[in-house]
């Protein structure tokens, strides 16, 4: 049985869609439902009503996710970083670099450089041609690093780029100069010309603080540093492990206290002994800089492999400003080894002025308590964190300005 329908002569079917309220062809709506199944516009119509419905009760989840999802994606691409194939050969030739520049920084502190050989080189010639390597590495690591994603080695480069920056006077003085990219330029004329004896004594390897010293504890440093920052992957992991950061790290903060009394004045306040006789408190004095003087050397000890940029350039700058203060310090009884470690003779420290002592501490144990905070804090607050980099890209320790956007 078929239902029949008189449309009439009327051929226009669009009554079959029409509403309840269509007045007197609303009766005919379930067609309208049936041929709107039957030609699939309804299943249109409910996916788009479904999906605004579904849009609409996840919009809140979505915006309260939102700050979630995209801390999530940055910490995925900063542990999984996607390197360009210019990123992955500017890492390759900086590690490469860094392992020749080592090479040619060692000739240039090799004794055998600066005299004549058997075979009628001289020692002129071998300087320069020394010189000529030493000059092609630097500036082949210098440019590998300005590519590179291995932030702890490029912190050391801008370490040693700082240490040449330092040192460019007397590296013009032998035909040596820095453009303004921060690259070396050699003059082999004016190389040949120099006295060699300036040559072997800046890059010298029995002073700790020459510039060749420098240079080379940085290159040193940066080979067995972390290729990045973080624990995991195939570039490297971090270094350091927690009980060298704490021993390190409490140390320093020892340097801190230590320095920072022997330049007060309350440590100098004199006292009356049994006779009436007002003197300085020497035992007191001298438990404070023997203090000072161990703990220096065992932070030194425990932080000096450190590959936080951070704590190498604090300890830099203490070794700088102990370097400075060396013949000062001898006066008192304390000195200054081939490692950089200080040495203290009890007898001569007791026997000396102790205003001399004030006197040289005033400003030495101040300086370098400041520097042996920095090395506390990074070491074990920022052991992990520090690249010496800041979040523009640019490299952020003391004295380095120069080349603030060397990279």
């Amino acid at each position: 049985m078929g239902i029949g329908i008189d449309v009439g002569t009327n051929k226009d079917y669009s009554y079959l869609f029409q509403s309840l309220s269509s007045g007197g062809m609303g009766n005919l709506n379930f067609l309208s439902d049936y041929a709107s199944l039957k030609n699939g516009s309804y299943g249109k119509l409910m996916k788009t009503y479904y999906n605004k419905v579904q849009n609409s009760d996840t919009e809140g989840t979505s915006k309260k996710s939102s700050s979630s999802t995209v801390l999530d994606r940055i910490l995925d691409e900063k542990m999984h970083p996607k390197v360009s194939k210019e990123v992955q050969e500017a890492n390759a030739n900086l590690v490469t670099g860094l392992s020749n520049m080592r090479s040619s920084v060692s000739a240039l502190q090799n004794d055998k450089t600066y005299t004549d050989t058997a075979g009628g080189q001289s020692a002129a010639d071998k300087v320069v041609s020394a010189m000529k390597a030493y000059v092609a590495d630097y500036n082949n690591v210098v440019n590998a690093a300005r590519g590179s994603t291995l932030t702890n080695k490029t912190a050391y480069v801008a370490n040693v780029m700082s240490n040449t920056a330092a040192n460019a006077d007397k590296l013009a003085e032998i035909g040596v100069t820095i453009n303004s990219s921060g690259l070396l330029e050699l003059s082999e004329d004016k190389l040949k010309k120099a006295d060699i004896s300036k040559v072997q004594e800046l890059f010298s390897a029995k002073d700790i603080m020459s510039y060749g010293s420098m240079v080379s504890s940085r290159l040193q440093f940066a080979g067995a540093a972390a290729g990045t920052t973080t624990s995991t992957g195939s570039t490297g992991t971090v270094t350091g492990g927690t009980d060298t950061n704490n021993t390190a790290g409490s140390s320093a903060a020892s340097v801190k206290d230590a320095g920072r009394a022997l330049a007060s004045e309350e440590l100098y306040k004199m006292i009356t002994d049994k006779d009436g006789n007002e003197k300085y408190d020497i035992e007191k004095i001298f438990a404070t800089a023997k203090s000072f003087v161990s703990n220096y050397n065992s932070m030194f000890d425990a932080a000096e492999s450190s590959s936080n940029s951070g704590v190498v350039a604090n300890l830099s700058y203490i070794r700088e400003k102990t370097a400075n203060n060396a013949e000062a310090l001898k006066q008192l009884g304390i000195s200054v080894d081939s490692k950089g470690r200080l040495k203290m003779d009890e007898d001569t420290f007791k026997k000396s002025d102790m205003s001399k002592v004030q006197d040289v501490f005033q400003e030495y144990g101040s300086s370098v308590a400041t520097n042996a905070s920095l090395v506390d804090y990074y070491m074990t607050t920022q052991a992990n964190a520090a690249s010496g980099y800041t979040a523009a890209g640019t490299y952020n320790v003391q004295g380095s300005s120069r080349y603030a956007d060397a990279f």
